[in-house]
């Protein structure tokens, strides 16, 4: 039975309008979300990187827009499995990139310790900044962090480590006016979620 019966047509066009109006906005809801990520072998090892799309809530947009600096920490992490105790970090990187906006430019800011990038869109400064990589893991680190882990595993042809991205708004770095309300308020709950994959050891002939 159509949902639409005994509805005046108007009512129907009206409700399915609704429809598709909640359809397409579900794919624009707030937080971060990883959309890629990777372990690419270089000539200095391997380094990892990671997509994110990040998508501000009202309130967290408008406070940005109010003069309040917006701290972002990034997290990529290689580690390796062990049966008979936790995981080890291997090599850990972590980033925090600040988002402020200048109400007399008018312009968006990415700040990297003393290095800066400008944007007029909110969007293109998002875009940016879920951009993240981490500087180069040296294979020989990772064969001396794992004991000779790297080559046993490569002998054997086992998976070694694991990778891991995520990124979080950090509400402690905010005013401490708006602390207590960030953490009990969940349009500041701005955090992926921990996203991990395998990282296969190099064959022979695929090192640099």
């Amino acid at each position: 039975m159509h949902c639409c019966t005994k509805k005046p047509e108007w009512l129907c066009r009206s409700l399915c309008a609704i429809c598709l109006w909640l359809c397409a906005t579900s794919s624009f809801a707030e937080g971060i979300v990883i959309s890629k990520a990777e372990a690419r072998l270089t000539e200095e090892g391997y380094q990892l990187s990671a997509d994110y799309d990040i998508q501000l809530s009202h309130t967290v947009e408008t406070a940005l827009k109010r003069g309040v600096t917006l701290y972002f920490v990034s997290e990529l992490t290689i580690n390796r499995s062990r049966w008979y105790w936790l995981d080890t970090d291997v090599a850990r990187n972590e980033q925090v990139a600040k988002l402020s906006y200048n109400a007399l430019t008018q312009q968006y800011r990415i700040t990297h310790g003393s290095l800066f990038q400008s944007f007029y869109e909110l969007k293109d400064a998002l875009r940016v900044l879920g951009h993240q990589t981490a500087p180069p893991v040296p294979l020989a680190m990772l064969d001396k962090e794992g004991g000779g882990f790297f080559t046993r595993l490569m002998k054997k042809g086992s998976d070694c480590c694991s990778a891991l991205a995520q990124m979080r708004l950090d509400v402690t770095q905010l005013p401490k006016p708006l602390q207590v309300n960030a953490l009990t308020n969940e349009d500041w709950n701005l955090e992926s979620k921990a996203y991990r994959w395998e990282i296969q050891p190099p064959l022979a002939e695929e090192q640099p």
